[in-house]
């Protein structure tokens, strides 16, 4: 089998490489790569991985790669933005797969032949498995798989080959993974112990000592305390680059005829259905919403609070089979089908038809947006932006873009690649291109830009003083708590905060991971009501938010009876996910410990000053 699955593959990487020479050929003498080849050829290395280069085109190909395969999920082309997560996915996953060679070889980790082989025929790849041609009634079928790997269209679709490369990436990772968690166990006393944090409840009397009823004013934070909470967490206090923009929408305006014209071809549509059209077929040649409309349209089976109010409106007062009249959201017009019900919970589909401009519409924004991006781009340093703002009655906002993160309005929307744009090695009044999307177009000027990394103590005294100062101000409550659980110790709680004209608050039942109303979550007020014996009252309980003095009214503990009919599979869980936590752990600490040398910013800026 190890043969056939080798004996297709000259055809198949000569095919390869005689498409990626023609690409890069042309590439470098088209100017796709945006620099001449005597800045970017074959041997250009993007990274440096503990002395291994990872070639600039292998991480162009993966990112283009991964790219489509996106583009094909969503319908449509990436924003920058998108672009970007794109080559840090794949910039990311080829570091990792030179650490993990690299421990391979360390461990002394190898696949033979044979491994492939089994692991081919018994363990199919999870894509192969949901693939309806090799499913019966709905369940995949080891024969028809297998008989798929004897065929001869295996071997002339490159199908062995493709499986033999998958083989030889997991099986070596699924023996490192068994090496570092194949001794994990998890004991009864520990799960009994989780099980309880889980399953004991509470219910407790509180007064409460806010400190926000005590002015900032009040307390004072040594500048040496500062310092040492900077020198603790420096690492912690790492943040991304940030960068002001102006920008210039030109968005794509729906009117009244436009918004009946989507209504229109919606109620085709349905026409369509109720003459005997598949809803499933319509939803995958006309669904707006791609990744619902590659299933069919469906949207799963749920209740209540999945969906806006007026597709949920419409959606619960249709009969199973129904097919909804058009349905009006944000979002466009909706045909909605109802797959079953059982009181609250739906099993939904739907159709989304989004509103597209007229014609004669489109083209007037189309010349718009065109006049904005050429009196923009008639100063180099960005001056003019102000002018077309003026001339063409727009109005410009500036933003404040995170590195990393998509832009986002004041009204809560993204815009589309300007954030990316802004990072990508662009000066300071520099106008960016006129930037398409489905909502209109935008256009940006870079006003300034502050690098990310580790920012200086200066730059964060007030941030940590913030952050510190709630506690302070709590510490300076404990005092009159002190009192109040001195006075209720000789009397009841209510009494003593009755004299002192304090409030007593009841809590509802409650478990450890649980919020709290008045007392918060995950803080020390909480522990002390797991702690403390019932009906005592505690002392003083500083938190960040304030001071408690409680009481335990109440506590139930978990069921053991209960908790040990589910033993087993509560070990199991527990296993699993510490052996994913320790797989994570080790992979994080690998990366961390390597030496990496990044060259995208170089070559971007590369890239920026050959075609400026």
């Amino acid at each position: 089998m190890l043969q056939q699955m080798r004996s297709s593959a000259k055809w198949i990487w000569l095919f390869i490489v005689i498409t990626f020479v023609g690409v890069f050929l042309f590439a470098e003498t088209s100017g796709l790569l945006g620099v001449g080849p005597s800045q970017i050829t074959t041997s250009t290395a993007v990274a440096e991985v503990n002395g291994v280069d990872v070639p600039y085109l292998t991480w162009a190909n993966l990112s283009n790669t991964l790219a489509q395969q996106e583009e094909r999920q969503l319908g449509r082309g990436l924003t920058l933005d998108e672009r970007r997560r794109v080559e840090d996915q794949a910039f990311e996953q080829l570091v990792s797969n030179i650490l993990l060679e690299q421990e391979y070889k360390r461990r002394g980790i190898r696949v033979s032949d044979q491994e492939v082989i089994e692991a081919a025929q018994q363990s199919p790849p999870p894509e192969l498995m949901q693939n309806p041609e090799l499913q019966t009634e709905g369940r995949f079928d080891i024969e028809k798989y297998r008989r798929l790997l004897r065929s001869p269209a295996a071997r002339q679709q490159g199908l062995l080959l493709q499986l033999e490369s998958f083989y030889r990436t997991e099986i070596p990772k699924a023996k490192l993974f068994d090496q570092l968690s194949g001794d994990i166990y998890v004991s009864d006393a520990k799960l009994w112990s989780v099980y309880r944090d889980l399953n004991d409840s509470a219910q407790v009397s509180f007064v409460r000592f806010d400190a926000a009823s005590v002015p900032d004013s009040a307390v004072t934070i040594p500048e040496s305390e500062l310092r040492a909470f900077y020198d603790k967490n420096r690492t912690n206090l790492e943040r991304p680059g940030r960068a002001v923009v102006t920008v210039v929408s030109i968005p794509r305006r729906i009117t009244a005829a436009d918004s009946q014209a989507t209504r229109q071809r919606a109620l085709a549509l349905r026409e369509e259905i109720v003459k005997g059209a598949s809803f499933e077929d319509v939803a995958r040649r006309e669904s707006a919403d791609t990744i619902s409309g590659r299933d069919g349209g469906s949207l799963g089976t749920g209740g209540r609070g999945r969906f806006v109010k007026p597709f949920e409106d419409a959606a619960y007062a249709l009969k199973v089979g129904e097919v909804s009249q058009p349905v009006l959201t944000d979002y466009g017009y909706h045909l909605i089908k109802v797959d079953s019900a059982r009181r609250d919970t739906l099993s939904l589909r739907h159709i989304l038809l989004r509103f597209q401009q007229s014609d004669s519409s489109a083209v007037a924004t189309d010349r718009r947006a065109d006049s904005l991006s050429r009196i923009a781009a008639e100063q180099e340093d960005g001056s003019r932006l102000d002018s077309a703002v003026k001339v063409l009655g727009l109005t410009a906002e500036r933003m404040t873009a995170i590195e990393g993160e998509p832009l986002m309005s004041q009204s809560g929307r993204p815009v589309p690649s300007v954030s990316a744009w802004a990072f990508g090695a662009v000066n300071v009044g520099e106008t960016s291109d006129l930037f398409d999307s489905e909502d209109g177009y935008v256009l940006a000027r870079l006003d300034s830009i502050v690098p990310g990394g580790i920012p200086t103590f200066d730059q964060v005294k007030e941030e940590i003083r913030a952050q510190l100062i709630g506690r302070k101000k709590a510490e300076t409550l404990v005092p009159a708590a002190r009192e109040l659980a001195t006075a209720a110790a000789a009397s009841t709680l209510e009494q003593a905060a009755a004299a002192k004209s304090l409030t007593v608050t009841k809590s509802e039942m409650f478990t450890r991971p649980q919020f709290v109303a008045g007392l918060g979550r995950f803080n020390a007020a909480i522990g002390a009501a797991f702690a403390l014996p019932e009906g005592v009252v505690s002392q003083p309980v500083v938190t960040d938010e304030g001071t408690f003095v409680l009481r335990v009214d109440r506590r139930v503990k978990a069921d053991s009876t209960v908790w040990a009919a589910q033993k087993d599979q509560q070990r199991q869980e527990a296993i699993s996910s510490l052996r994913q936590l320790r797989v994570r752990t080790f992979l994080n600490e690998l990366r961390k410990g390597a030496e990496v040398e990044d060259n995208r910013k170089e070559i971007n800026e590369a890239t920026r000053l050959q075609t400026s």
